[in-house]
């Protein structure tokens, strides 16, 4: 009992608590059509491989909420249509306010990776900042003996448009922790940077290089890069 026989103060039971806005990232997923980008975002937001996939008409998007640093932060993964005819109409909603871009190629097609300059070039046809973060991913790679675009190829490209390469598997299970290790790592250097379009995260030119997926099992909570 408090002096004079009144209770000790509390919290007023009346007063919510402070709320703290969630900080949303949209991160963009662009390519070739069967490259695998649909999958890659099912991955990464459900866990899962899915049964069966249609090609995406459009804009699709899909949400993940991590914690970075004891932040949370709702990544918003969204995918778009690699065939010309379902894109024409959205392409302008799909590059506006973006924060993150992730080129994907399949590591079988090397039509799809030769493509990729196409789709830089859209990318910086519709004003995305340099400064925003691009990551460079070559997916299928389970599917080793029909593999036509070589690690060393790929990372000389991502080296000269400033990328990070990863090399993974929507598919395989066992390569989940590098599908994570993809967009943990645009968040994490998202969540870092003070202002999107007034500096670059890292303060010098980035070095290209392979990602290997990581075995720790607080991976979640720190920057797989």
């Amino acid at each position: 009992m408090a002096a004079g026989g009144g209770r000790a103060a509390g919290p007023d039971p009346a007063v919510p608590e402070p709320y703290v806005q969630t900080r949303i990232f949209k991160i963009i997923v662009i390519g070739d059509s069967n490259v695998g980008k649909t999958c890659l975002t099912f991955r990464f937001c459900g866990g899962a491989f899915p049964d069966k996939t249609e090609a995406t008409i459009g804009v699709d998007f899909r949400e993940k909420t991590v914690e970075i640093e004891g932040e949370r932060i709702k990544v918003q993964v969204w995918d778009t249509a690699g065939q010309e005819r379902f894109r024409k109409s959205m392409v302008e909603h799909y590059y506006r306010n973006v924060h993150a871009v992730v080129f994907v190629y399949d590591v079988t097609k090397m039509a799809s990776f030769t493509n990729l300059k196409m789709w830089i070039e859209e990318c910086n046809g519709h004003a995305v900042p340099p400064l925003v973060p691009r990551v460079l991913v070559g997916n299928k790679c389970d599917l080793k003996d029909l593999i036509q675009v070589p690690s060393s190829m790929a990372l000389k490209f991502a080296d000269a448009h400033n990328m990070l390469l990863f090399e993974t598997s929507a598919k395989d299970p066992q390569e989940s922790q590098n599908v994570d290790a993809i967009f943990m790592c645009l968040a994490c250097r998202l969540k870092a940077q003070r202002s999107l379009l007034c500096r670059d995260l890292e303060g010098r030119p980035g070095q290209a290089r392979r990602l290997e997926p990581t075995h720790d099992a607080g991976a979640k909570a720190s920057c797989p890069c």
